[in-house]
């Protein structure tokens, strides 16, 4: 298991110096997905994204027990595709369109969050999101007059949502762009937005560069 960004060597150096016949399987565990196409060209086994759950660090024990086990020969290509269309969630013949591309692979965001709730799931549009506002470890999605609750953080729900249409505006609330019909001033340098429906959301003051998303 090696991660990216280490003191001394980073993780790909550390492959580089390694003078041995026979090379050990490497397993990148790693915070920084735009470093996944270089760690498969080096014939990476895995490459998880932090934080790493038990269910995918399993798996990637259980893929490099089987490579050890029968030697299997998939070309490195193939298990690029695959793994990186694991991460994206792309299907991977888009996946293999995107590597032959001169643009490569553009930062992947979900069309659609699933909500658990008891039995039940709920697979809803972002497209449909007005806004989000935190309650404790609990977010509070409002989309479409109603409201789903998530137990998620802040930074993971902001993480699938595109910036070019979704900004946080506080600490706690994170905006569909889309929805915003005014922005009033205030003396204090805070911001109140209006959005569809006259729901009036506080902006703070440490977020104000966020205006020119609106503009």
């Amino acid at each position: 298991f090696l991660d990216i960004q280490m003191p001394g060597f980073d993780g790909f150096e550390v492959v580089r110096n390694l003078q041995v016949d026979d090379m050990p399987l490497v397993i990148f565990v790693t915070a920084f997905d735009q470093f996944a196409i270089k760690a498969f060209e080096i014939h990476a086994v895995d490459y998880i994204l932090k934080p790493a759950d038990t269910e995918h660090l399993s798996r990637a024990l259980a893929h490099a027990k089987e490579s050890i086990r029968d030697k299997k020969a998939n070309t490195d290509k193939q298990k690029l595709i695959n793994a990186i269309s694991e991460i994206t969630g792309k299907k991977p013949s888009i996946m293999e369109e995107w590597l032959d591309s001169e643009d490569g692979i553009p930062k992947h965001y979900p069309e659609k969050i699933t909500i658990k709730d008891d039995r039940k799931i709920t697979l809803l549009p972002i497209r449909e999101i007005d806004w989000v506002d935190a309650a404790g470890d609990y977010m509070c999605i409002h989309a479409t007059g109603k409201i789903h609750i998530v137990r998620t953080t802040m930074k993971q729900l902001e993480n699938q949502l595109d910036p070019v249409i979704f900004q946080r505006i506080h600490r706690s609330t994170i905006v569909n762009l889309n929805r915003v019909k005014e922005i009033i001033s205030h003396i204090n340098g805070e911001y109140n937005l209006v959005l569809n429906g006259d729901v009036e959301l506080k902006m703070s003051r440490s977020y104000k560069d966020k205006l020119q998303h609106f503009l």
